[in-house]
């Protein structure tokens, strides 16, 4: 169960980590897209085990349950962006090997 506002906050999470220099060339030693990418991963393996830890804190009496739902809320949410991006780049890279030279 997802809403907007989680997904708004994905978005805005991985426009800010992706920034590039206003001037210049981003050079390899930069990062540029892998960069991008590697914090983007970092972002959904982070999400996944704040949710891990929130239901083990549950499990245990020290938490609370909106808190653990909230936190498996975002982390599907991470997912779920994730995979969509993931099926864009595929596509995207289909499409380029279709072309024709």
């Amino acid at each position: 169960m997802t809403t907007n506002a989680f997904a708004a906050g994905a978005y805005a999470a991985i426009q800010s980590m992706g920034r590039a220099p206003t001037s210049g060339v981003v050079g390899a030693g930069e990062g540029g897209f892998t960069q991008l990418l590697s914090s983007a991963l970092d972002g959904v393996g982070e999400a996944g085990r704040r949710a891990d830890d929130q239901a083990m804190a549950v499990a245990a009496g020290k938490a609370n349950v909106v808190d653990v739902v909230t936190a498996v809320a975002e982390s599907e949410t991470a997912l779920q962006t994730l995979v969509a991006v993931r099926d864009r780049v595929i596509s995207a890279y289909e499409d380029i090997m279709r072309m024709q030279i």
